[in-house]
């Protein structure tokens, strides 16, 4: 029987799809509930499962747009595997296929340089590598590669046979002569009497080589998001700095007997998860967003944690976080981290936040302002920890320090209630334990001020 597989919606909204990327081949055998695509929305990635056992037959390239409940592929549930043969494996890259293709090569101009001892001059082999190591000038001392009669120094071929490449392999990565190119060869020619390339100039890089690829619809899409951010909102960003003492105090005494309890590790997410959201509390406008000419301000804390992806920039959501312990904040965080390594964050799980936390500071960055994240009307930048001098009751200390910048949407946040959620923060995170009295100074809680 000839099983027709078609796309699946991904969600209410969303029509058209891409295949992303074929997980078998054309007429392979696959299993039932096996994997055998990726399709992407301009939402989320999401798999494609094959619905019985049989053999496959793919109807839409990869990187084609199709419409949802279109046939993807059909299966013939009378297909049996090959003798020997599992299911479908994923198709060879073509850069898998130039890793193997340059070995081969290699391996065999190898095979062909231990037939002898010798170089033609009669230098032997282990004398040219340490006497030559810093001259690796052509000269009549080459040995003739048997493709297409180029010259290869033993050095050259030595770095070649290290990296698994073959002469045609350097040649493809030239990709074309350019008139720059053939300047420098018009140089080195006047200059030398057989056309050498010098060591210098064999150093220089010539590749000038571009490379053309269509941005995947989850990048299309994000490229529109951020357009009508700076063009249909009112972004400011205000900024502040941070004294990570006492969490990083906090952790290094307490990162032991944490993963042992919970088992997942205490990082800085959760700390500034939840100081945002007690700050939210005290300036709920933060927490708001624009419906038509209504302002609409969620009794909860939905924060969206922007996440890196080989696909691009995603924000899944973790809910109430307003009402989560340290310890659910982070085992939340590695489930959608997991997630994202895997393309497998839904729609739903990127729908309704209402503020968003993003760390560039593990990239490295010191200081950014980023950018909102709609129709959110707020986003927190964490930045990179370094010790600077700071003034501490009168004294110049060296401390940790952390920049942090909110970007804000001022048609609805005033100034002074974004200064004051960012001063919010910052105590918050500076002294931790004000966490637990819903962000009051520890003694006004006990002394009820």
């Amino acid at each position: 029987m000839i099983l027709e597989i078609k796309i699946p919606s991904p969600g209410e909204s969303v029509t058209e799809v891409e295949i992303a990327n074929w997980l078998v081949n054309d007429g392979d055998y696959v299993e039932k509930d096996q994997e055998i695509a990726e399709i992407e929305s301009d939402k989320a990635t999401l798999p494609l499962l094959a619905e019985e056992s049989g053999t496959i037959s793919i109807k839409v390239e990869t990187g084609t747009a199709i419409e949802v409940g279109s046939v993807a592929c059909t299966i013939d549930t009378e297909g049996k595997p090959a003798a020997g043969k599992g299911g479908g494996k994923k198709k060879a890259t073509s850069k898998e296929k130039a890793r193997d293709n340059g070995s081969a090569a290699v391996a065999g101009s190898s095979a062909q340089q231990k037939e002898t001892s010798k170089i033609p001059d009669g230098r032997d082999e282990q004398k040219v590598k340490d006497g030559d190591k810093a001259d690796d000038v052509s000269s009549p001392n080459e040995a003739e590669d048997l493709q297409g009669n180029i010259k290869v120094s033993p050095l050259a071929r030595k770095l070649m046979e290290k990296e698994g490449m073959s002469v045609n392999d350097v040649l493809t990565a030239l990709k074309r002569i350019s008139k720059e190119d053939v300047a420098l060869a018009a140089t080195i020619r006047d200059k030398t009497d057989d056309f050498r390339i010098s060591a210098p100039e064999a150093g220089i890089s010539r590749n000038r080589s571009s490379e053309r690829q269509r941005m995947s619809m989850l990048r299309r899409k994000l490229s529109e998001r951020l357009v009508d951010v700076k063009n249909k909102t009112a972004m400011l960003t205000t900024f502040n700095e941070v004294d990570m003492s006492q969490i990083i105090e906090i952790r290094k005494k307490n990162q032991t007997a944490f993963t042992q309890k919970h088992g997942v590790k205490l990082g800085f997410m959760s700390f500034f998860a939840k100081a945002v959201t007690e700050a939210l509390k005290a300036y709920p406008n933060v927490n708001s967003y624009i419906d038509n000419e209504d302002i609409v301000t969620p009794g909860y804390c939905d924060i969206s944690i922007a996440v890196q992806t080989e696909k691009g920039l995603m924000v899944p959501v973790i809910r109430n976080v307003e009402a989560m312990t340290l310890a659910g904040i982070e085992k939340a965080i590695l489930e959608i981290a997991e997630k994202a390594r895997k393309n497998r964050i839904s729609i739903d799980d990127m729908t309704g936040g209402t503020f968003t936390i993003t760390n560039g500071g593990v990239f490295g960055s010191l200081l950014s302002t980023p950018i909102l994240n709609p129709p959110q009307s707020g986003i927190l930048g964490m930045h990179n920890i370094t010790e600077r001098p700071v003034v501490v009751n009168g004294k110049v200390e060296i401390r940790p320090m952390m920049y942090i910048a909110l970007s804000y949407d001022h048609r609805i946040i005033d100034g002074r209630e974004s200064v004051g959620f960012l001063v919010k923060v910052k105590e918050l995170l500076e002294s931790p334990t004000g966490m637990l009295f819903g962000g009051d100074d520890p003694v006004k809680a006990l002394l009820n001020l």
